[in-house]
Formats: C-alpha cells, structure tokens, sequence
C-alpha cells in the first residue's frame, strides 16, 4: 500500500504478501550485487508472458536491494529526492523530533534554511548532514563512555 505525503515524498507499507515476496526478492537481488556485475540487465515476466528486458544500474540496483530488505522486515519505506526542500513538519519526521524542537535548531544555526515568504524550507541533504552528524557524535559518546566503564572495570 503507497500513501502519498506530498508529490515528492512516499511512504509505502508492507503487506504481510509484500514482505515475503521482498525477503525472496532481496535474497535473489543481492547476489547479483555480491558478484559485482556493471549495470544488470532482467527480463520482465508478468503473468507467465514474457516482456522487454530491463537494464538497471548499479547504484539503482543497490538501492532496489535495500527496499525490500526494509519491506522484508516489515519496515515502511519512503524516497526523498535529496535535492528537495521540506517543511518543517517534514524535516521534523525524517528526525523524529517536534516540529518545534526543528525549528530552535534551525534559528540557532544547527541546521540551514531559508525562508519563502513567512515559511522556512530546509534541503533534504541539510537534514541528512545534520542527522549524520548527531549519530556521529552520539556513537563518540557512547565509545567515551564505553571506554571510561572499562578502566573503571564496571563489569560490563
């Protein structure tokens, strides 16, 4: 099932159907990527009837590969264009923050934006950095912390 956000970003939920025909999907797929072909070409056969052939680039491939390996374990799936401007409500779901949590780390510089009219409209490629770099900074922490417990010989 695919519910539309807006006419950029899609969120697709598994069916319990979709998620075993993606778990054998993905195991099929990514032995194509293991054996590091170029671009893959498939034929397409719907039905019984055999159709065209289709040639698929790595990169997209790649990308295939990881859709259904979320769609096998039952995840939803969206696509955002990096290039494409969010709203804040937007942004604020891709980070799973409050909206307005988003916009203190917009005006405190955090994350950049601009403004159309009274909206702020921040690049999906702007979120990602930012979230990059707080999951970065997180794994740090926990290592720091992790290190600190076994000098301290905490047990664990």
């Amino acid at each position: 099932m695919t519910t539309s956000l807006n006419q950029n970003i899609e969120q697709t939920i598994p069916t319990d159907k979709d998620v075993a025909v993606a778990k054998i999907g993905s195991q099929i797929l990514v032995s194509y990527l293991q054996k590091n072909y170029a671009d893959t070409s498939f034929r397409l056969i719907s039905n019984g009837t055999e159709g065209e052939i289709v040639t698929i680039p790595t990169a997209a491939l790649s990308l295939l590969v990881e859709i259904l390996i979320q769609m096998a374990d039952g995840n939803t799936v969206s696509i955002i264009p990096l290039k494409k401007e969010l709203t804040t409500q937007e942004a604020a779901d891709i980070l799973q923050v409050s909206r307005p949590y988003l916009v203190q780390l917009l005006e405190s510089g955090e994350i950049p934006y601009r403004k159309v009219g009274t909206r702020r409209r921040i690049l999906t490629q702007d979120i990602i950095n930012y979230k990059n770099r707080i999951d970065a900074a997180r794994s740090q922490t926990l290592a720091e912390l992790s290190a600190q417990a076994q000098e301290l010989n905490m047990g664990y």
